[in-house]
C-alpha cells in the first residue's frame, strides 16, 4: 500500500462504480496501471467487495440509532451470531469502556425503531442496552 493506493481508495469510497478510466484520470495514471493496481488490492484483500451505498434520500427516510449493550461474558458470540441474523442491524463492534459492543441499527419507522432495540434487549446473554437515536448525519465517507 503506497499514497497512490490510498487515493485510489478515497476515489472508489465516493463513487465504487466510478469506471477505470474516470479513476485513472483523476489520479493521473494510465488506465492499465490503474486497473493493475485494482486488481492487486482486490487479490491482497485490501478490497473484500464492492457494495451497495443507499441514496441521501433513502438514508435520510430511515430512523438510526447506536445500541450499547452489555452482554454476560460467556454469551458474546451468542449474542453476535443472534444480532448477525436481524436485518436491521448493520454493524456490531466490541468496544472497551461500560459497554461489550455497540450495533449500529436503522429501521423504516420510530415504531419498529423501538421493537427493534426491545428484540435486542431481549436476547439471551444481553444484560442492558443503552440507545442513542440519531438526529443528524453531518458526514458519511
Amino acid at each position: 500500500m503506497d499514497d497512490l493506493d490510498d487515493h485510489l481508495l478515497a476515489r472508489l469510497r465516493d463513487n465504487a462504480r466510478a469506471p477505470v478510466a474516470e479513476l485513472a484520470r483523476a489520479l493521473g495514471l494510465s488506465r492499465t496501471t490503474v486497473q493493475s493496481r485494482l486488481a492487486r488490492l482486490e487479490r491482497t484483500g485490501v478490497i473484500a467487495g464492492y457494495a451497495v451505498k443507499l441514496s441521501e434520500a433513502r438514508e435520510a427516510s430511515l430512523i438510526h440509532a447506536f445500541v450499547m449493550l452489555t452482554v454476560e461474558p460467556k454469551q458474546a458470540a451468542a449474542v453476535t451470531a443472534a444480532l448477525k441474523r436481524m436485518p436491521g442491524v448493520r454493524k456490531l463492534q466490541s468496544v472497551s469502556g461500560p459497554f461489550d459492543m455497540i450495533a449500529s441499527v436503522e429501521a423504516p419507522n420510530v415504531g419498529e425503531m423501538d421493537a427493534l432495540i426491545d428484540e435486542i434487549g431481549a436476547l439471551r446473554g444481553v444484560e442492558r442496552t443503552n440507545s442513542s437515536i440519531v438526529l443528524a448525519t453531518k458526514f458519511d465517507r
